[in-house]
């Protein structure tokens, strides 16, 4: 029996009923990381010393029965999530050499469960991009096929699950880091509600647009991470008071009489023929299992990608220019004056998309511009929100594809960055409106490249997203990569 390629549960019964030891557990995904990491290149940081200290501590809690259900799994860690005393880079020269002095909230919830942090796993630079191919140090590969892109931003931590380099992992999404990369690693992915889990500790993108959520090989995996990572914390000042569900509580009941809504524009030109038809193939199953499909519709969908782009970059030319060479962060040997020394630090530091980015913000900002452009955006941003609103009043949850396409050639897109902010279309817009979201896999093109889609929920309503991913997820037979 392989270990690593079985879902939280199973491994959590197993070191329970004593099959299997915390330390066995961490150490099979060592080995494998060390076999299939170099060609992958998930992984920045592999923390393999830590990972055993950490399984030797959650065997302690083990034998004495006092394991909660993370206690000794194995996970990946986004390398934008502050862990105190291992580095965190952002995949950006950068942080090439800073280590955080304190953990981000995220992680302190997880080390309390007794997790084993199996290291750092790889994205892109600052999380601004949907290939991992902007990434300084590892630029990952597709696991089902290595000439394809993961995804990104949270590359490396969805081809790390699906590759079983870890259990799960935790990645973030702005604006469908999370769900992109499950969709084209052929795992499932969750998007939180805005507010749903801390921020304090993730080095800032779009801070309005920023969450951070579970990677895992299925809806129930991720519902066990959301229920440890979830809850208030006064160090975020988003972050919500709103008391947290249990995730779990709505895993296995029947869908049926559950309305699920279509939105048109999801469907039309633009999205593949192959992924149209699988997620509508998706919904037909749903509905045999006693679902409602309801056609809707959503106009603003067409100005999304171009408002989502203006926000965040907006707030990415904010929040990126801390770094400087003079706090923190990489300096320059070069550059005589003040000035100089600023301008070759981040010339060094920042990448070709994270310079673009900034300058787009920066114009977005200026003057005789924001409200051309910026104002617009954040205008636009109240009407897709209540586009969605019109949705729910009558659905429980939305179904669309999560991406246009299926995972590309690791050299096409790369230098045509419109074609690839165009790729974002179908997960945009549950950011700008701070909805929750999961991707999960729905099928195979003719390739066997994975296929995913995205159930789209209420303000604070993951548990029933959580629950139609799982009951489909019952239904649908997935294909592991083969490796």
């Amino acid at each position: 029996m392989n270990l690593t390629n079985l879902t939280i549960e199973k491994q959590r019964a197993m070191l329970d009923k004593k099959e299997i030891s915390a330390v066995e557990l961490a150490s099979e995904y060592i080995k494998r990381i060390q076999r299939l990491d170099p060609t992958i290149q998930s992984y920045i940081t592999v923390t393999a010393d830590r990972a055993l200290a950490d399984a030797e501590s959650a065997q302690k809690k083990i034998d004495v029965g006092e394991a909660g259900m993370l206690c000794g799994i194995p996970l990946a860690i986004k390398d934008n999530i502050c862990t105190e005393g291992i580095r965190t880079t952002c995949a950006s020269k950068m942080l090439e050499d800073f280590v955080p002095p304190y953990n981000a909230t995220v992680m302190e919830k997880l080390m309390i469960q007794n997790i084993v942090m199996l290291g750092k796993a790889s994205m892109d630079e600052f999380a601004m991009g949907g290939s991992t191919q902007t990434s300084a140090f590892a630029k990952t590969r597709n696991p089902y096929d290595t000439n394809c892109v993961p995804g990104g931003s949270s590359g490396g931590s969805a081809a790390s699950v699906s590759a079983s380099l870890a259990a799960a992992a935790i990645g973030s999404d702005t604006g469908g880091s999370i769900r992109q990369p499950a969709a084209f690693c052929g795992v499932t992915g969750l998007k939180p509600t805005y507010g749903r889990v801390s921020r304090y500790g993730l080095v800032a993108f779009a801070s309005s647009l920023d969450q951070i959520g579970p990677i895992a090989k299925n809806a129930r995996d991720c519902a066990w991470i959301l229920n440890a990572i979830a809850g208030y914390d006064p160090h975020d000042g988003t972050v919500s008071k709103r008391a947290v569900d249990d995730y779990t509580a709505k895993l296995g009941r029947t869908i049926k009489g559950l309305k699920i809504a279509l939105p048109k524009e999801f469907f039309a030109e633009g999205i593949d023929a192959e992924v149209r038809e699988s997620v509508m193939q998706a919904s037909k199953t749903l509905e045999a299992m006693g679902a409602e499909l309801v056609s809707c519709s959503m106009p603003s969908l067409k100005y999304a990608v171009a408002a989502y782009y203006l926000i965040a970059s907006a707030e990415a030319s904010s929040n990126l220019s801390r770094y400087d060479g003079i706090k923190y962060g990489h300096r320059s040997k070069i550059g005589d004056t003040f000035h100089e020394l600023i301008c070759n630090s981040r010339s060094e530091g920042f990448g070709d998309e994270v310079k673009r980015r900034i300058l787009l913000g920066n114009y977005a900002l200026s003057s005789g511009y924001y409200d051309a452009y910026y104002g617009k955006a954040l205008a636009l941003k109240q009407r897709i929100t209540a586009e969605y609103a019109h949705i729910f009043e009558s659905c429980d949850v939305i179904l669309t594809p999560t991406t246009p396409s299926v995972a590309y050639d690791i050299h096409e897109n790369i230098s045509d960055p419109v074609k690839m902010y165009q790729a974002d279309i179908c997960t945009v817009t549950v950011n700008i409106a701070s909805l929750p979201a999961i991707s999960t896999p729905c099928g195979y093109n003719q390739k066997g490249m994975p296929i995913g889609m995205s159930i789209i929920g209420k303000q604070f309503d993951e548990a029933t997203i959580l629950q139609v991913a799982d009951a489909f997820e019952q239904q649908f037979q997935t294909v592991a990569p083969i490796l």
